[in-house]
């Protein structure tokens, strides 16, 4: 079973597809990249709740950060080159030097401070391989919360009316609890 960020490591080395997806985001060699959320998310879930096949994602969040560039056109453009590696991923590219003033709040330093203001908890972990072909895990918010089920705000959510309307927005528009009956909702 699923106890630290080391077995959720070796879950995700041990998962060949998930490598390869890994592997195809490297090579872009992104500053400040991670591939995140429901990424990480889902397997852990599906995992624990025994599931024998991966539940689909939506899309793959891989996220960089350069606030030398800016331009949206870009991240479309790394979406294009991700297409040309794996074409069957339903790929999304996001410069999080850019990503505030669409989400309206204080600019984030780096993409872990971004992957930090994530609405759920357990949403907010990234995976990437280091220069030397590890995989490394960020959880800016601590695993505890995606290993035992449960679905709460991050504090960043936590810190207004207008920010935890949004978390409990997204628990209705995801209905993860429609895929994953084991996972405990928290309410604000």
């Amino acid at each position: 079973m699923l106890k630290n960020q080391e077995d959720v490591v070796k879950l995700i080395q041990n998962d060949k597809r998930m490598m390869e997806i890994v592997k195809a985001a490297s090579k872009l060699d992104l500053p400040d990249w991670w591939i995140c959320a429901g990424f990480v998310r889902s397997k852990i879930w599906d995992v624990l709740h025994g599931f024998e096949n991966r539940t689909n994602a939506p899309d793959v969040d891989v996220i960089y950060f350069d606030d030398k560039n800016i331009d949206e056109n870009t991240e479309k453009e790394l979406e294009a080159e991700l297409r040309k590696i794996l074409p069957d991923i339903p790929w999304s590219v996001k410069n999080e030097a850019r990503m505030h003033v669409i989400n309206d709040i204080p600019p984030y330093i780096s993409s872990e401070d971004a992957i930090s203001k994530f609405p759920e908890t357990a949403t907010a972990l990234g995976v990437k391989i280091d220069k030397n072909n590890r995989l490394i895990l960020t959880a800016p918010c601590g695993i505890d919360d995606v290993l035992n089920l449960e679905l709460k705000p991050t504090p960043y959510f936590q810190e207004t009316k207008e920010r935890i309307a949004i978390y409990e927005e997204r628990i209705i528009k995801k209905n993860w609890k429609a895929i994953w009956h084991k996972i405990k909702v928290h309410h604000i």
